[in-house]
């Protein structure tokens, strides 16, 4: 997952608005308790921080991926 695909997601799935103030402030324990953007600007892959952040949120995997069926769920690993 690319940075912009993290983002394209957070505006789609969480609300432009509400999910980038969420991402600012939201700390998020599966990130060892840093919000979206500080696990970011510290070299966590995308994919990693989005899969914390909708665990942290409770959201479905079905719901996870927008609208996009053709976007693939990228591996947890």
């Amino acid at each position: 997952m690319r940075f912009r695909e993290f983002w394209q997601l957070v505006d789609e799935v969480l609300g432009s608005a509400h999910g980038r103030e969420l991402t600012r402030s939201l700390v998020l324990g599966g990130l060892d308790h840093r919000t979206a953007v500080q696990a970011l600007d510290d070299g966590v892959e995308p994919r990693f921080v989005w899969h914390a952040l909708c665990d942290e949120l409770d959201i479905p995997d079905a719901q996870r991926w927008g609208a996009d069926t053709r976007r693939q769920a990228p591996p947890r690993r």
